[in-house]
């Protein structure tokens, strides 16, 4: 059974950095103002204030040592990372994770952050968020409803989405340990420690930015490995900005992932709200759920 940070209440803190890609500390702002509203004080980590010159938020020492006071102070009961990019695999086997494994705190984040997402459930059997991060406070209107299922989630609420009906979707109802992330950062994994058992898994993949052929490489990696067959479920979300060769790939992103899934009998969902743009739900790894696919609609449920 996944161990789940507990909630987080009135007035305690959430910590803010970032431990890979450079993101201006300016652009927190109005994730500082909406965690006031909510009733929680806020810390920002140095590599916030990084006057580093190149892609990273400082050196990898400065970026390990800023996570690294977060995941120890007790006094922050959430760490929300304020982007990510590249870098958290050149950092992750410096973390010495013995404290924050005595007092867990929910962590959040997407992206380049599925590698610690995933390192804490493979090695620690610990629970996190794959969420929304510090900058989309400022980059999505207020009205949505994917930020608000962040603070629910972090005050101890429970997952519990529908989302309609996909002509593509297999229809089907699946229960298992909720897994996987950005295509990218999930295949990179496959032989480390940090990669998670995926046998009886709801696994859910989404990306953005990549090449149609790179995808294709990506899905055939989990397929060929093996990490693909003995799944509960599987969960497409958004496959944005999808790129294309001069010399056109001869499919495009529906029809790569039709073909991967196509193979299996397992139920599977298209086009769920998990995705490198605002529609991107909140979503505790390593948690029991229940995936029904059916006729109607799609309902993605925690089961406590």
């Amino acid at each position: 059974m996944v161990i789940q940070p507990s909630p987080l209440k009135p007035g305690e803190t959430v910590g803010i950095m970032c431990p890979a890609g450079y993101m201006p500390k300016e652009r927190t702002d109005a994730c500082v103002d909406r965690l006031r509203e909510w009733d929680y004080a806020s810390v920002l980590g140095q590599t916030l204030y990084s006057a580093s010159i190149n892609y990273f938020s400082g050196t990898d020492e400065q970026r390990a040592s800023d996570l690294q006071q977060m995941l120890d102070d007790d006094s922050i009961r959430t760490i929300l990372f304020g982007r990510g990019g590249y870098g958290m695999s050149r950092i992750i086997d410096q973390l010495d994770f013995t404290r924050f494994m005595k007092n867990p705190k929910w962590i959040a984040g997407y992206s380049d952050i599925t590698v610690l997402l995933a390192h804490l459930y493979s090695c620690y059997g610990i629970s996190s968020l794959h969420s929304p991060m510090a900058g989309a406070f400022a980059d999505f209107p207020e009205d949505q409803i994917y930020l608000p299922s962040v603070r629910n989630l972090i005050s101890g609420g429970v997952m519990d989405y529908s989302v309609l009906a996909d002509s593509r979707n297999k229809i089907g109802v699946a229960v298992g340990p909720l897994l996987g992330g950005n295509l990218a950062l999930f295949t990179h994994l496959i032989g480390t420690p940090s990669f998670p058992e995926t046998a009886g898994a709801i696994l859910f993949l989404e990306d953005v930015g990549e090449q149609l052929y790179n995808i294709d490489r990506m899905l055939r990696q989990l397929k060929r490995s093996g990490k693909l067959e003995q799944l509960g479920g599987l969960i497409f979300g958004g496959f944005t900005e999808c790129k294309d060769t001069d010399r056109p790939f001869g499919q495009d992103v529906s029809d790569i992932l039709q073909t991967i899934a196509s193979s299996y009998d397992f139920p599977v969902c298209y086009d769920f709200p998990v995705s490198h743009t605002g529609r991107n739900y909140p979503l505790k790894y390593g948690v029991n759920v229940r995936l029904q696919v059916g006729v109607e609609g799609v309902r993605l449920q925690e089961l406590v």
